[in-house]
């Protein structure tokens, strides 16, 4: 009785398994960093860091890839916060230092994206994760360190909060 060998299946080594992830969420890491730290070389080195603390713990993922890097995204954020060094640094611009717009602008045109930067964080990151990346209720839990139900309950918290100051601009304006 003869055996069949069964050739070996490929398996990607961890720098094609980042570059995997790099090519697939990198934008969206990116983004996250920018609304949580404000600055984009500031979010720029959170996702670097993001990529890095990937690289060292591939062999850790377990559901969704896009919540366990979003989770290490955030991460990365508050340690940024927690640093001296950015709790020392001035970070408004004066209008004069600002580019000129591309196009014509209303102010209206970004009063939701205001008020979504303008909720603290826990919400912001709830908002921000179901409705900007799109992600699913349980990934957004996942990512956050919640249950479903506890995520539930504040994104619920969160649209309260926006519907209450968003029903103070006068759309008819």
């Amino acid at each position: 009785m003869r055996e069949t060998v069964q050739p070996p299946q490929r398996r990607d080594t961890r720098e094609e398994r980042l570059t995997l992830l790099m090519e697939a969420y990198a934008n969206e890491v990116l983004r996250l960093c920018y609304f949580q730290l404000r600055d984009r070389a500031q979010a720029e080195d959170a996702m670097q860091e993001t990529f890095l603390k990937a690289y060292r713990r591939l062999d850790t993922v377990r559901g969704s890839e896009k919540a366990w890097l979003m989770k290490i995204a955030l991460n990365c954020c508050r340690d940024m916060q927690r640093g001296a060094w950015f709790r020392h640094v001035d970070s408004r611009r004066a209008l004069e230092d600002l580019p000129p717009a591309a196009c014509a602008f209303d102010e209206r045109d970004d009063s939701l994206v205001r008020e979504v930067l303008a909720l603290p964080s826990k919400y912001r990151q709830a908002i921000l994760m179901r409705y900007y990346h799109e992600m699913t209720q349980r990934e957004c839990a996942s990512a956050l360190g919640l249950s479903e139900s506890g995520f539930s309950r504040r994104l619920a918290k969160a649209q309260k909060l926006l519907k209450t100051e968003l029903e103070r601009w006068d759309w008819n304006a």
